[in-house]
């Protein structure tokens, strides 16, 4: 799943991602952009997860941030997505953990 999510990275291609939810008890589907791969800068524990922007959440706060061990499906769609849709820090002060060609979004 780790390079299916990379290569919809490197592609700009949403994704409809199924995952367990802590907070739900269950497993969600949501249709995502794919932002990065690695650690969280907010989260003690530093293991790799999958960060995506989703455009379906019922919260202000549209970013996920997944362990691998949550995430039970990615499907990488055909539907496009633009960063500047959800990019509003500066990438070069809050670099990328997975780098990408997203122009002056990389």
């Amino acid at each position: 799943m780790e390079q299916e999510f990379k290569q919809a990275i490197k592609a700009l291609k949403k994704v409809k991602i199924t995952f367990y939810s802590k907070e739900d008890g269950h497993n969600l589907k949501r249709l995502c952009a794919p932002m990065d791969y690695g650690p969280s800068r907010r989260a003690h524990n530093k293991d790799d997860r999958f960060h995506l922007w989703d455009y379906e959440s019922d919260k202000k706060n549209h970013t996920l941030s997944l362990l691998p061990i949550q995430v039970k499906e990615i499907e990488v769609l055909e539907e496009s997505f633009d960063p500047s849709e959800f990019i509003t820090w500066n990438v070069n002060t809050s670099p990328w953990h997975y780098p990408r060609d997203w122009g002056q979004y990389s």
